[in-house]
């Protein structure tokens, strides 16, 4: 089936009818990895001019879906078949919860005549997945199948956005007369009254199934409205941070979620005139140099401020479960989520809404807070410049093979202005985190509160697909590269030029540091220095291996070369191990 040759309407089948949904939704991509429950909606797909990105693991498809919708705000999608397919997928929606992601996985599911008997990849798949979504609907005809595709895309981003699941049962996603024919068979031609019986039910059973049909178009998107903070609320918050002598923000990632044009965001922070700390997808957004942004020593400004307001930023462990700000000062929680401003410390003023949009029309009552705090914004500049001395200095010890830090300043150094960076790791990711600096808005994706391993190629995957010809730079640990290995099929197949870089430490260093120090045992946390450029290379990427400084140079240019000439490319690099992030394990 060319695309060419289908038109909208009528439909081929009941695949093509979820294909059609996701089309008029203005689906580019569908992320996903074969099975038999799932085949007429990916074939259908492919005709109706949505790319479909086949990937060597179910939870790389839904980590990319994931991904599209942190790139662009729109929900990304993935399908997945029956069973294991959708147990597979659980972890990555789990952290696309926790991180209020919208996407929509679409799972297969075992015909609807033979659920509960035994047949294969059979199970009850909606108690399985309701914890791991906000919203689940299992379609039961064929007519309901675009309707709940345009449900699910609508329901991911409203109020608290986060991920969706429809399940799409293989005897409606065929056509009527291939069903039929299937149950004929089943039935069989015997006589006895059970046998007639059978033939009845059955027949009675596809009549109910294919009811109603009809070639009308999919239904349009719906429009989402974000919430917004009340009046009360924000005139509440620009009053205390109006007042405040030494005022603090800190953006998170749910601050961009609704932000369609993150500038307007940037600019707002600008006129508002605090200090600013960006985390997690917020990073970048106001550049790699604005004098506002402070980079280190956050949990001492925050101890210090006498009034901080968290834009989409809950106080979880990163914030030491809201034991980071002082109890005398005032908390502003700006939230689309009521249990998260109120997490573990309740605020003095809960702006429950878009939290985006909070900053933008408090920059509209509240602005030029640093030109009378010049001595509070002047002291936070003050420890970053110490900082960036202290990691200098650390970028400068030589060892047997590649300083981290030195690594990590040459990429920085070195990446292209268009770079999105995809962070996959434990301690080089960390560190990762305070040397580079992100190019813009949107450009740095790392897991985000779950904490998942294996996000690297399905994030990258996405940030390539959304952002074709920038630079797509994913960071490895060692101990994370083996979830995202096989993707490099994936990359070379579709012809993705992702730029990989290992910090190859031989070993689970996050982990190793805190239970060698505890517990004098590095059982579990030791790997070999593998020769994972090699692997790249077998599946047809470039595979580069540097073990000293004086090879980094060269190693990141073959791989920006590889890039350019649109080929994936992997750097394998032999790491010292480094003390840099002592005692940073999180819990």
């Amino acid at each position: 089936m060319n695309q060419a040759d289908v038109p909208p309407f009528p439909y081929a089948h009941g695949g093509d009818r979820v294909a059609a949904a996701l089309a008029a939704h203005g689906v580019r991509c569908l992320f996903t990895l074969c099975g038999g429950h799932i085949a007429p909606i990916l074939v259908a797909a492919k005709a109706r001019g949505v790319r479909v990105v086949d990937v060597r693991d179910e939870a790389t498809a839904v980590f990319a879906a994931d991904a599209v919708a942190r790139l662009t705000g729109r929900p990304g999608v993935a399908a997945v078949t029956a069973g294991p397919g959708v147990t597979n997928a659980l972890t990555a929606l789990q952290n696309a919860k926790l991180a209020q992601s919208p996407l929509l996985l679409i799972g297969g599911a075992a015909p609807t005549a033979l659920q509960g008997r035994g047949a294969l990849q059979d199970i009850d798949q909606g108690p399985v997945v309701a914890p791991f979504v906000k919203w689940a609907k299992r379609a039961r005809r064929a007519r309901d199948l675009a309707p709940a595709i345009a449900e699910a895309l609508a329901v991911a981003r409203q109020g608290v956005p986060g991920p969706v699941f429809v399940e799409c049962p293989v005897d409606l996603l065929y056509d009527e007369k291939t069903i039929r024919g299937w149950y004929a068979e089943a039935a069989g031609k015997g006589k006895a009254i059970a046998d007639r019986l059978l033939r009845l039910y059955l027949d009675r059973h596809a009549a109910r199934l294919f009811a109603g049909l009809a070639p009308d178009p999919p239904p349009a998107p719906r429009a989402v409205v974000a919430p917004s903070a009340s009046p009360a609320q924000l005139a509440a918050a620009a009053t205390r941070l109006g007042a405040a002598a030494r005022p603090l923000i800190v953006v998170g990632s749910q601050a961009l979620v609704g932000a369609e044009d993150p500038s307007r965001l940037a600019a707002a922070l600008t006129r508002l005139g605090a200090p600013v700390y960006l985390s997690g997808l917020a990073r970048g957004l106001l550049g790699r140099h604005h004098p506002l942004q402070r980079l280190h020593q956050r949990r001492q400004a925050l101890r210090e401020a006498d009034c901080v307001l968290l834009a989409g930023a809950p106080c979880d462990f990163r914030l030491d479960y809201g034991r980071h700000v002082r109890r005398s000062a005032t908390l502003i929680a700006a939230n689309r989520s009521r249990r998260e401003a109120r997490l573990n410390r309740r605020p003095d003023v809960a702006a429950i809404g878009d939290a985006g949009d909070l900053l933008v029309r408090l920059a509209d009552q509240v602005s030029g807070l640093g030109e009378t705090r010049g001595e509070w914004l002047a002291a936070l500049a003050a420890r970053d410049e110490a900082r960036e001395r202290e990691i200098d200095a650390r970028a400068a010890a030589a060892g047997e093979f590649v300083n981290p830090i030195a690594l990590l300043r040459a990429i920085d150094a070195t990446a292209a202005d268009d770079a999105t960076f995809v962070a996959d790791g434990g301690d080089f990711v960390g560190a990762a985190s305070y040397v580079l600096r992100p190019r813009g808005p949107r450009r740095w994706l790392d897991p985000g509160v779950f904490g998942a391993l294996g996000v690297g190629a399905g994030f990258a995957l996405a940030a390539a697909l959304e952002r074709p010809g920038a630079e797509t730079w994913i960071l490895f640990g060692d101990g994370a590269l083996g979830w995202s290995l096989a993707e490099f099929d994936t990359f070379v197949r579709h012809k993705i030029p992702v730029i990989a870089v290992v910090g190859n430490d031989a070993g689970w260093t996050q982990i190793a540091r805190e239970q060698v120090k505890m517990l004098g045992d590095d059982v579990g946390v030791t790997l070999a220095r593998a020769a994972y450029h090699e692997a790249a290379a077998a599946f047809g990427a470039e595979g580069i291996l540097v073990r000293s400084g004086a090879e980094i140079a060269d190693g990141l240019a073959r791989a920006r070369a590889a890039c350019r000439a649109g080929r994936p490319a992997l750097v394998n690099v032999w790491l010292d191990r480094s003390d840099f992030r002592d005692g940073s394990i999180s819990m």
